[in-house]
């Protein structure tokens, strides 16, 4: 299973960053979510948790979708139970985060963000810039050339300057 991953990840170390566009999640409201249709927009990924201490920083994804949507920004929440403080079901996340938060920013079912298990875009951000979520509500802001722009930790919230700046640059032309 390691040499697995390792050759995965080696693979994608050599593809180009619009490998990005080649990234589909599983929606948690059924279907899917497929990257490339956001090409060329700025997209903040972050891992999420229900019962995580920093869960009130669905909220603050909320407040920054809201203020930036417009402009272009997806924000993606990714549930994840890797660190063992997720919900039992997609809806149950989805009901609580609509019901306490009032989420509609896009959700993806419940998905492995670090380990072998990974989703594949975890993968290629850890090959990129050895950036892997360390604990719930990590950050992850990919810039509308693909690439990846910048990466936070849980206790950097979603509008805390320094992901603002960074979105504000990266909705900013030329």
């Amino acid at each position: 299973m390691l040499l697995r991953l390792l050759l995965v990840l080696s693979a994608l170390a050599a593809l180009p960053a619009a490998a990005l566009e080649s990234f589909r999640f599983a929606s948690i409201d059924g279907g899917e979510y497929d990257m490339a249709d956001w090409a060329g927009r700025p997209v903040l990924v972050a891992n999420t948790a229900s019962l995580c201490a920093f869960t009130s920083q669905y909220g603050d994804l909320q407040d920054l979708y809201d203020a930036y949507r417009d402009r272009g920004l997806v924000v993606l929440a990714v549930p994840s139970d890797d660190f063992r403080q997720e919900l039992g079901s997609e809806a149950e996340v989805r009901d609580f985060c609509a019901m306490t938060f009032g989420l509609d920013l896009p959700m993806t079912e419940i998905t492995h963000v670090v380990g072998d298990a990974a989703h594949p875009f975890y993968a290629w951000v850890a090959a990129e810039t050895g950036f892997v979520p360390g604990w719930n509500f990590n950050k992850v802001l990919v810039g509308p050339d693909g690439a990846v722009v910048a990466s936070w930790g849980s206790t950097v919230g979603p509008t805390s300057p320094a992901i603002v700046s960074a979105v504000e640059a990266a909705l900013s032309p030329g």
